[in-house]
């Protein structure tokens, strides 16, 4: 296990709002601050997530929230979920997320998950939040769009990124930072995890994505399972295992890695982190 007393951890990217972890929750929140974990990105999929992050976010200091619709939600969005998007990003600071375009799943319409995508990436251009983006199959037409329309100037986070080596530089350039999930550990996605040697250090995250994307069992140091169908599920503590497995990659001491993700991660979240400051300062008073 990494030692809490030395190393500070980040999770750029879970969903710990998931009604499979609401059973233990707030004992995984512990698990994870006990382990060193000191901020974790809990990214909405759709209008219900919601109200339940911004609950989270403010019983927890560490956690971000990150509200925003999925590409696999865009067939139930209310016709008002830009309006309340709005809304809970002017009630508690927070980034957006997870949003992107999906080439894997054939049921949601492309020019309308394109719409719903454009229209939040403007709302994070006009008050400069991240993006936390899912590209699934879609990465060269996400690049196009990125390329071409408003971004925040405070960057954007690709989520498991599972796109070429050769899109790296120009996903760069628009300000893109890449985040390693612990599933790329598993037995065959070498070739996805080894992308992530060649993402330039100050461009490098780390995630869970908890609870989906499994570490493999013999990383799986923290046991969880879905209570109503008894699968594995990923516990968010096991980001400690990614650092580990991103280190060994990359050959770097882990000291060392842990160091540059904290400050990539305080660098893409500094307006939200901020923001945060000031908001708990003025409730305090």
């Amino acid at each position: 296990m990494i030692n809490k007393s030395t190393f500070r951890l980040f999770d750029s990217h879970s969903h710990l709002q998931d009604k499979r972890l609401e059973p233990n929750r707030s004992s995984l929140i512990d698990e994870c601050m006990a382990q060193g974990v000191v901020g974790t990105v809990i990214n909405a999929t759709c209008p219900d997530d919601w109200p339940r992050i911004a609950e989270l976010a403010q019983q927890y200091p560490n956690l971000i929230p990150s509200f925003g619709v999925h590409p696999w939600y865009i067939n139930t969005v209310p016709d008002n979920w830009r309006e309340s998007l709005i809304k809970f990003l002017d009630q508690i600071p927070s980034a957006i997320g997870e949003v992107g375009i999906d080439g894997w799943r054939k049921e949601f319409n492309p020019e309308v998950q394109e719409r719903i995508f454009t229209s939040q990436v403007q709302i994070a251009a006009e008050r400069n939040l991240p993006l936390s983006i899912h590209g699934l199959r879609k990465w060269g037409r996400l690049l196009e769009i990125l390329s071409h329309g408003p971004r925040p100037d405070c960057g954007f986070l690709l989520h498991s990124y599972g796109g070429p080596l050769d899109m790296i530089a120009p996903f760069t350039k628009l300000g893109a930072y890449f985040s390693c999930p612990g599933f790329f550990l598993q037995a065959g996605r070498e070739m996805k995890l080894a992308i992530f040697k060649d993402v330039p250090s100050e461009r490098l995250l780390l995630e869970t994505d908890a609870p989906d994307q499994n570490l493999p069992e013999e990383l799986d140091h923290y046991r969880l399972h879905d209570l109503s169908t008894g699968s594995r599920i990923n516990h968010p503590a096991n980001i400690s295992a990614v650092y580990r497995g991103v280190a060994a990659l990359r050959k770097t001491p882990l000291e060392q890695l842990a160091e540059q993700v904290e400050a990539n991660f305080r660098a893409l979240f500094a307006n939200v982190i901020t923001r945060q400051s000031r908001h708990d300062d003025t409730s305090k008073g």
